[in-house]
């Protein structure tokens, strides 16, 4: 292998770094990667397939369980084969491996020629099985052969010779990881061919044109003979230098095609990029879509009929930069082939939208270079948002940025006519009226996340707006919703400890006088809401009780309950603090919310619950639809946690699940992994240990040992690191490895796989 000359700069950071993660031992040492490999071609090495026959040898190599074959290479993580330190294949479907078992149904199942999944019988299974074990065992006597050390045309001519001796397993993830795993010594433990490009990208080195995962095992052979470490820890280096996760490159355009770079100084100096269409309007409901470019088509179409080409171009670069432009992405602000800037998106660039500008959608980034100069190759010209994908311009790129710091780290500043009738709502909104109707007054309960306090607020907007306006609330327009906020038509109190019947009804309340300490008796929220309504006995009026449970109900209510009922609104009472007559106008409604982690709704004042009708909501993972990020499929990880939940916590446990709106943002699921990270690290994981009781032990036993650490006590913080993504991802499919097999996992995949496919489509188009 000839020999890769590497930045001055760029190797000694490197040997700086092998030297940090060898002190931390982050480093596998000679002898644990000689135990863990030594173990794995105990369990799996050509002598042990070869034994095997028929059934036994489909359940070693494929069956869902922890002693096959596809286990031990995606999600085995112990003392006796930790699998992510040897480069990770987690994410996407078990479509990867050609077959799989399914649970859910019983039966094997494999992919079409369309890569999508259909049931077959267990005897083609097994020839599946045959096949694949014949050609790992002829992959294994080719590699043998290659002489060590190779010469660039050895490993330039691998690929072909694997391809022709094991066409089916060679080129896919789990084959090769299987092939490095038995030889370590000639290829790299990255099992993806664009993450083995990206790495060496990275290091300023431009990959040879030729493709396949085979290829480029010589250079990082060269590599880590250069830097003196074996494969393995030179890659576990490079991923803790660049990350796990390959990063993309996008040219981003600053003027209107005029020439001139009118957006850039806009954009340089606010820190941020963006994109024009200003006529789209707001698209921040629109970001978990998983139909998002069709959405876009759509409203692209009614603003440019008759022009497909068009429509499909923005709707592409739109959805791009809505959609793929993720973390640690690079963004280079051109005009032309000229390169006006380099900025990277980090962690908290979320999209944001500012309607006064002619370029409204934008995105938060960090400037690492600002000075002008031009790319080797021309690409992605006349574009508003394209990645970049030519290796010499990716590495002019890194060699621009090589030790820069940033340039900026500035944060984006960025009565009504005459009342309708108000029709039957959908859904859990429905319900609630339905109960407002025949009650006058509704808790709504269930475990945290279950979109209690979303449903409640919602549904008396709506409500309102219906009667006032006859639109939902969306619909109206800010005048409308202005005159809805002034009128006080929805109204928010929430019920703790120390509330009373003073804040509630009535009450003499502290107030200063002259520079005197006085008392003076004062109306309470609900008091204030009935009069007002009485005197607009057209309009209907909601209190939503947000926490309703929290309160002492017989304290706060006194008397209020005799005339709370739908039948006794009208009769009067009379207060006990002030005297006065009062009671409860038909046309006032009370929607409260309650969190039975907190409180079991059996434990309720039982003359409260008589009055009240109940709408629970549960944990509902169809609302998350097939959203996928990174791999993870949001409905099968939250029905697998919350039914583990249920299993280990206790006899409460039904009311200690984990709501579907920890994972939703916008109404909308979330849509970007590193949003979900930030929920499970700041909002999930306290949630179960407070269930947990802090027994580590049970919350391995939901989460897994590759999140959690019962021995030592704690939850892996490490892996929330940007870094660690892959690991963090293996982690939390590890203990549930169905979730790879779900409906949600494999229509994500082949959706990903069909709009990467249109996307050179379009490319060619254009």
């Amino acid at each position: 292998m000839g020999h890769i000359a590497l930045n001055p700069k760029i190797q000694t950071e490197l040997t700086a770094l092998a030297n940090k993660l060898r002190s931390e031992d982050r480093l596998l040492s000679d002898r644990q990667r000689v135990q863990y490999i030594d173990t794995f071609r105990e369990n799996f090495g050509p002598e042990q397939l070869s034994r095997l026959d028929d059934t036994s040898l489909l359940d070693r190599l494929h069956q869902a369980n922890k002693d096959s074959l596809v286990y031990w290479l995606e999600f085995k993580n112990d003392d006796e084969f930790p699998t992510s330190r040897f480069g990770s294949i987690a994410g996407g479907s078990a479509l990867k491996f050609t077959i799989f078992y399914r649970r859910e149904t019983g039966s094997w199942m494999g992919r079409n020629s369309n890569n999508t999944p259909v049931e077959i019988s267990p005897e083609e299974a097994l020839k599946w099985a045959k096949k694949h074990r014949d050609q790992l065992l002829a992959g294994v006597d080719l590699l043998r052969k290659l002489p060590a050390p190779s010469s660039d045309a050895d490993y330039e001519q691998l690929p072909t010779d694997m391809d022709s001796v094991a066409p089916d397993v060679s080129n896919l993830a789990w084959g090769h990881k299987y092939f490095s795993l038995l030889f370590p010594d000639k290829l790299d433990d990255y099992h993806n061919a664009d993450l083995q490009r990206f790495h060496l990208i990275k290091l300023l080195q431009v990959p040879p044109d030729k493709l396949g995962r085979y290829v480029l095992a010589g250079w990082y052979v060269d590599l880590a003979s250069q830097l003196g470490l074996p494969i393995n820890q030179l890659t576990t280096v490079l991923n803790a230098r660049d990350g796990r996760r390959q990063h993309r490159y996008w040219r981003i355009g600053t003027s209107e095609g005029d020439g001139d770079p009118t957006f850039w100084p806009a954009m340089r100096d606010g820190n941020y990029v963006a994109i024009g269409w200003p006529k789209l309007g707001d698209l921040t409901g629109m970001l978990g879509s998983q139909t998002l470019r069709d959405e876009l088509k759509r409203m692209l179409a009614e603003q440019h009929p008759n022009t497909p080409q068009v429509i499909g171009k923005s709707a592409s670069e739109i959805n791009n930069f809505l959609k793929y432009l993720g973390d640690g992405d690079l963004v280079v602000a051109a005009n032309g082939n000229a390169i006006l800037g380099i900025g990277r998106i980090d962690s908290n660039s979320e999209y944001r939208y500012e309607p006064t500008d002619h370029f409204p959608h934008r995105r938060p980034v960090i400037w690492l270079d600002v000075e002008s100069w031009t790319l080797p190759q021309q690409e992605a010209l006349r574009t508003t948002f394209r990645e970049l994908r030519i290796p010499e311009n990716l590495v002019a790129i890194e060699q621009r940025i090589v030790g820069a710091t940033p340039k900026s780290t500035a944060p984006v500043v960025g009565a009504g006519p005459a009342r309708a009738l108000v029709p039957r709502l959908a859904g859990v909104a429905g319900r609630i009226q339905g109960v407002l109707e025949r009650k006058g007054q509704v808790i709504l309960y269930g475990p945290p996340g279950t979109g209690k306090s979303f449903w409640a607020d919602s549904t008396a907007r709506d409500l309102a707006a219906l009667r006032e306006f006859g639109q939902n609330f969306a619909a109206l327009d800010e005048s409308q919703k202005s005159a809805l906020e002034v009128g006080g038509f929805v109204r928010t109190c929430t019920f703790h400890p120390a509330y009373g019947y003073e804040d509630f009804l009535e009450g003499y309340r502290p107030q200063s006088l002259a520079g005197q300490l006085a008392f003076s008796l004062r109306d309470g929220i609900f008091k204030r809401l009935c009069g007002d309504a009485r005197q607009n006995s057209g309009s209907n009026y909601y209190l939503i009780v947000d926490e309703i449970n929290r309160g002492d109900i017989p304290r706060v209510f006194g008397e209020l309950l005799t005339v709370l009922e739908k039948s006794k609104r009208g009769n009067k009472i009379h207060l006990a603090v002030s005297g006065e007559q009062f009671n409860v106008p038909p046309n006032v409604y009370l929607i409260g919310t309650m969190n039975t982690a907190d409180r079991s709704i059996a434990l309720l004042d039982k003359a409260l619950r008589r009055r009240f009708g109940f709408v629970e909501l549960m944990p509902d993972s169809a609302i998350l639809g097939d959203t996928t990020l990174q791999g993870v499929p949001l409905a099968p990880w939250l029905d697998c946690i919350n039914r583990s939940i249920r299993q280990r916590v206790g006899r409460d446990a039904r009311n200690l699940q984990i709501g579907h709106s920890y994972l939703m943002e916008k109404d909308r699921p979330i849509g970007e992994f590193t949003r979900f990270v930030q929920v499970l690290q700041d909002e999930i994981i306290p949630l179960l240990e407070k269930y947990c009781y802090e027994d580590y032990s049970a919350m391995a036993e939901i989460l897994g040992n590759g999140l959690v650490d019962p021995a030592n006590q704690v939850v892996r913080q490490e892996l929330f690191e940007d870094s660690r993504r892959a690991d963090l991802i293996q982690a939390l499919l590890e203990p549930y490895p169905e979730i790879a097999t779900s409906r949600q996992a494999v229509a994500s995949e082949t959706r990903t796989a069909t709009e990467a496919t249109d996307e050179t489509d379009n490319e060619k188009e254009q």
